[in-house]
């Protein structure tokens, strides 16, 4: 797709009224006024509103983890500094002044049916978190590391949630801690 600057804009706009107000919440008219645009330009770019939720998604997932997979690369070659890596990018994520949850797990809950697009959105970057985990466990030849990989998921995804809940930003440092907990018992 060549680039628009007209459709960076909206998903600019898109982006900041969904994350913040929700996606079901925020109408069209709404983000047409946030990004100064006509409808013809959003309907240009976005044949329906849910086109523009997911391609709202997948900039967001695409950004999201080329951020956090250059800092795991850049953690070195240290397959535990690299794990763990992950936790302490969460954490800073959890204490940025823009953190209002997670996008995907607002998608998920706003888009139920597994067949709806901004759900299967949701679920293809949650899966390629899980993936990365599962990777940096097995890079640690520890036993059992899809198990493992599915834990420390839940634990990320549980830090999300309480910092967003609670507004208790250290979640992701308690998460990091009981990470390391569950992996002492793996490690051959």
């Amino acid at each position: 797709m060549r680039f628009s600057p007209k459709r960076e804009i909206l998903l600019d706009a898109a982006w900041r009224l969904f994350y913040r107000d929700g996606f079901h919440a925020v109408g069209i008219d709404t983000v047409l006024a946030e990004a100064g645009v006509a409808k013809m330009t959003l309907y240009n770019h976005f044949p329906s509103k849910d086109d523009l939720i997911v391609a709202v998604l997948e900039r967001r997932a695409a950004q999201f983890e080329g951020s956090l997979f250059a800092a795991v690369e850049a953690a070195g070659d240290d397959p535990m500094k690299r794990l763990m890596t992950v936790f302490d990018w969460h954490a800073e994520w959890l204490r940025s002044p823009d953190f209002n949850g997670c996008a995907f797990i607002k998608a998920v809950a706003e888009f139920p049916l597994q067949e709806a697009k901004p759900h299967q959105v949701a679920i293809a970057h949650k899966t390629r978190i899980y993936r990365l985990l599962k990777s940096l466990l097995k890079a640690l030849s520890v036993r059992q590391a899809s198990a493992l990989a599915r834990q420390f998921e839940l634990l990320i995804e549980g830090a999300i949630v309480a910092a967003h809940t609670h507004g208790r930003p250290t979640a992701a440092k308690d998460a990091r801690s009981a990470a390391e907990s569950l992996l002492g018992s793996r490690l051959r």
